[in-house]
C-alpha cells in the first residue's frame, strides 16, 4: 500500500464515514491471562466510546510507509490449509461472528506476542463500498466499483494512570486521585487484506509498529507468517557496510558527502510521490557512479552487495540518510551541517595536516551567545603561511 491508499482507508474512521460492522476485544494481563472480552456490533457503541476507538484505528494506520507501516507479502505456503493467510481469510469471512474463531485469534496473538505488561487486543471488521473515480480523479460515490471487506487489528498497552492530587466533588476537598487503567494508543497492528490499487489484495498485509526498531519479529512471523523486514537502523547500517566494502581507502569526505547529497536530492525530488523511494542493487550502483566513485572500485560491487544485503534487498531511501543534517565526527569534535550547505566545508592540508575548513559569515554563536567573527588578513589558501 502507498500513502494515498493508506489515507483513503484511514479516512473511514470517523463517525460520518464509518463502515465498521463488528468489534471484538480481549484484555490480557502481564501473566498472559485473558481478563475480559468484548463482542458487539460497532454501531451499538456509545458515540463517545466509538470516537475513542476511531482514534485508535487511525493511529494503527499512521506513520511513514517503510518505517511504521510495512507492506508484507504472505509466503505461498501460508495460503494453503492451516496457513496464517488462510486463517485470516476464514476470520474475515466470518465477519467476527464466530466467537470460537475469534478466541483462537486471541490465543495466537498471546502465544506470539512477547510483552511483559497488560495490553488490549482490538479486532474490527468493516466493509468499504469503494467509490468509483472520474477521469479527473473525483470520487463518484454513486458508482461503486467493488466492496472491500477487511480486518483491522490494534494491540494497545494498558497502563495505570499516574498518581496525583485532584478535586473530589463527593467530599468537596482535594485528595489523592483515583488511579485507573488506561488503554493507550496502539503499539502494533495490521490491516488485512492490503488495499492495493484501491481493492483487496489477499496476498499482502499492512503491518503497523509504533517503534520501527521494535517490530516484534515473533508476532510478524508466527501470527502473520511473513518475513520480518530490516528495521530503518539495520537498513542504514547495511548500506554503510556496502559503502565501506566498496570504497575501501577511497572513502574520503568528498565522495561520501557527495553520495549523501545526491541521495537527499533524489528523496526531495520524489517527496510528493505516493510510493516511498526505494533503491535496489542497480539503483545503489547508479548512485555511487554519479557521486564520483571510481569504476575500478565498482568492479566487485554486485558481489559485495549480494554478500552483505542479499540479491533482492531494496532500501527505503529515507532510512539511509539524515535529510536535514550531515554529521561529521572525530574523537573530540562533532560538526553538524544543514544537508543543503555541505559546500561550507572543505578539506585542505594546512601545515602538513589534513583539516576541515569551515566558511563562516558575520553571525556566530558559542553556547547560544553571539560573538564577533575574527577579522584576519586574507591568505592564499595554497600558501597559508604567506
Amino acid at each position: 500500500m502507498n500513502k494515498k491508499e493508506t489515507l483513503e482507508i484511514r479516512k473511514l474512521f470517523t463517525q460520518e464515514s464509518s463502515c465498521l460492522n463488528r468489534i471484538c476485544g480481549c484484555y490480557v494481563d502481564y501473566n498472559k491471562e485473558k481478563v475480559c472480552s468484548l463482542q458487539d456490533a460497532f454501531l451499538s457503541l456509545a458515540k463517545d466510546e466509538a470516537l475513542k476507538y476511531h482514534d485508535i484505528f487511525k493511529s494503527t494506520l499512521s506513520g511513514t510507509i517503510g518505517k511504521n507501516l510495512l507492506n508484507m507479502e504472505f509466503p505461498t505456503d501460508q495460503e494453503l490449509d492451516g496457513g496464517t493467510q488462510e486463517f485470516l481469510m476464514r476470520l474475515r469471512a466470518s465477519e467476527l461472528k464466530d466467537i470460537d474463531l475469534v478466541d483462537c485469534f486471541y490465543d495466537k496473538v498471546i502465544a506470539s506476542f512477547d510483552y511483559p505488561e497488560n495490553y488490549y487486543i482490538i479486532l474490527v471488521y468493516g466493509a468499504y463500498d469503494v467509490p468509483g473515480r472520474a477521469s479527473d480523479g473525483a470520487e463518484l460515490y454513486d458508482a461503486s466499483e467493488e466492496v472491500y471487506p477487511f480486518l483491522l487489528c490494534s494491540i494497545c498497552p494498558v497502563n495505570r494512570s499516574k498518581g496525583g492530587l485532584s478535586y473530589l466533588p463527593e467530599s468537596n476537598s482535594i485528595g489523592e486521585r483515583i488511579r485507573d487503567w488506561i488503554v493507550e494508543p496502539p503499539m502494533k497492528g495490521f490491516l488485512f487484506p492490503a488495499f492495493n490499487d484501491r481493492g483487496s489484495d489477499i496476498h499482502n498485509v499492512l503491518y503497523y509498529t509504533r517503534n520501527p526498531e521494535d517490530s516484534h519479529p515473533e508476532l510478524i512471523e508466527h501470527l502473520l507468517g511473513s518475513r520480518t523486514p530490516m528495521s530503518p537502523v539495520s537498513q542504514r547500517e547495511t548500506f554503510q557496510s556496502i559503502l565501506m566494502n566498496t570504497l575501501g581507502d577511497d572513502a574520503d569526505y568528498d565522495v561520501v558527502s557527495s553520495i549523501h547529497e545526491n541521495l537527499n536530492e533524489m528523496i526531495a525530488e520524489t517527496k510528493n510521490d505516493p510510493e516511498p523511494l526505494t533503491l535496489s542493487k542497480h539503483e545503489v550502483r547508479n548512485l555511487l557512479e554519479i557521486s564520483g566513485v571510481p569504476q575500478e572500485e565498482l568492479q566487485e560491487f554486485e558481489e559485495k552487495y549480494e554478500e552483505i544485503a542479499g540479491p533482492k534487498t531494496a532500501f527505503v531511501a529515507s532510512n539511509l540518510t539524515n535529510t536535514k543534517k550531515l554529521s561529521i565526527e572525530t574523537p573530540d569534535i562533532v560538526i553538524k551541517i544543514n544537508s543543503d550547505r555541505t559546500d561550507l566545508i572543505q578539506t585542505q592540508y594546512i601545515n602538513g595536516r589534513q583539516c576541515f575548513v569551515i566558511t563562516v559569515d558575520d553571525h556566530v554563536e558559542i553556547n547560544g551567545m553571539s560573538v564577533k567573527t575574527m577579522h584576519l588578513q586574507k591568505t592564499d589558501p595554497d600558501n597559508p603561511e604567506a
